[in-house]
């Protein structure tokens, strides 16, 4: 019999594959494993860093927002704390006059 089919325990995933001789079934099944494996933890891997960022970004919504700089009323309010402090102050990175 010249086909050669694996089965990843963990995942239970199974590749056959079909050449003339074992060795090549063998060869050509353990590659097409491995970019499958690659595949599905680059996957998870992906899907983590978006379930990440997504909790630190929120919906984009508008009510999500951290904080409002006004330059032309010269005033940044935090909306976390509902404090309000100058603008210029906060730019040279007074930000504790915000908490």
């Amino acid at each position: 019999m010249n086909s050669a089919r694996l089965r990843h325990g963990p995942t239970g995933l199974v590749v056959t594959s079909q050449q003339r001789k074992r060795p090549n079934s063998e060869a050509e099944a353990r590659a097409e494993m491995t970019s499958r494996l690659d595949a599905l933890l680059a996957a998870e891997g992906a899907g983590a860093e978006n379930k990440n960022r997504s909790a630190q970004i929120g919906c984009g919504a508008r009510a999500d927002k951290r904080r409002t700089y006004r330059f032309q009323e010269g005033m940044v309010t935090d909306h976390e704390t509902g404090k309000s402090a100058p603008a210029k102050k906060v730019m040279k990175g007074m930000f504790d006059l915000l908490w």
